[in-house]
């Protein structure tokens, strides 16, 4: 069977086939990047995130069979968690010129690809996912594609994330069940845990002096940050008792900044974001524009005629 038929037809039968697939577009963006050797067009630019994003789309595609597929990118504005928190990330390094020059591209590939881009000043993509996720879960189910693990807070019945595990090689499911094994707490308790630890990443400080373990056993016992601080003094450790008292300010502050919000101001067109054909003209033109072989071939059933193990080597790294 040609290639090229798994990326069209979406309509399929089975509704776990037939699910919204949202990506999270700066996170895969420098997971891309991260992942691979420089890599140019014959006229010198730079598109190894071009390339390691589209590698990862069609894994994607080809493994979810959304039938409705849409990204979300942050933007460069502040948002609403630096008016809260002024550190908030204050300490990651500015982006890498040679990333940021290659949004604007993965940005045009998605558009000849006809897949919506969403983005909204203010928020972050995770906000705009949640948003977006909340209301079509009520009509299908969603998938959220990232390696950021606040995003498991929006993990339920009907709503999972697809995560990167190791590269992009191999990439795990979260439901539910999945959450509680990897962190230790449900779903609907990441926002109470990372008000109790922190995220050294984002810079917000949760309570000093607990770690993942205390909070863990915590969350176990009172369910919410809220229960813990109704029943503080009830707590026998002595030593953890001051620190929760002391950090009380820190862990609502946090919690705060690690809730991810669902009421952004974006509107949502299914018949949009419908996925249509990647193989028009349009599409695989930009493709050879960029020098990518091997996934016109991914999308036509072609065989790249040469530098099939260097392409091949490529895509191990990125999956």
């Amino acid at each position: 069977m040609n290639d090229k038929k798994k990326f069209e037809n979406r309509d399929l039968k089975n509704p776990k086939e037939g699910q919204l697939v949202l990506i999270d577009g700066h996170a895969i963006l420098h997971r891309a990047y991260h992942a691979l050797p420089p890599l140019t067009t014959r006229s010198g630019e730079l598109v190894n995130a071009v390339y390691g994003f589209c590698t990862i789309l069609l894994k994607v595609i080809d493994d979810l069979k959304p039938k409705y597929l849409a990204v979300a990118f942050d933007t460069p504005k502040p948002t609403f968690r630096q008016d809260i928190f002024i550190g908030y990330q204050a300490q990651r390094p500015k982006m890498e010129e040679e990333l940021a020059g290659q949004i604007e591209k993965i940005q045009k590939v998605l558009g000849v690809f006809k897949i919506p881009i969403f983005a909204v000043e203010g928020y972050e993509a995770d906000d705009v996912i949640a948003t977006i996720a909340k209301r079509a879960a009520e009509k299908q189910e969603v998938i959220i594609v990232s390696g950021d693990k606040d995003l498991f807070q929006l993990v339920d019945k009907r709503i999972k994330i697809y995560m990167p595990i190791r590269g992009l090689s191999e990439a795990q499911l979260f439901g539910e069940k999945e959450v509680e094994e990897k962190m230790g707490v449900k779903p609907n308790q990441i926002v109470d845990y990372k008000a109790l630890v922190g995220d050294a990443s984002d810079n917000y400080p949760g309570v000093p002096g607990i770690g993942p373990k205390t909070a863990v056993d915590l969350l176990e016992k009172f369910e919410t940050l809220e229960n813990i601080y109704r029943s503080v003094d009830k707590i026998k450790n002595q030593a953890l008792k001051e620190k929760l008292i002391k950090g009380r300010e820190n862990a609502e502050l946090s919690k705060k900044l690690a809730t991810i919000i669902n009421n952004v101001p974006v509107s949502f067109d299914w018949k949009k974001s419908r996925l249509g054909d990647l193989g028009s003209e349009e599409a695989l033109a930009i493709l050879r524009q960029f020098g990518f072989k091997s996934l016109i071939g991914r999308i036509t059933g072609e065989k790249p005629k040469k530098n099939k193990k260097e392409e091949e080597t490529r895509q191990e790294k990125l999956f």
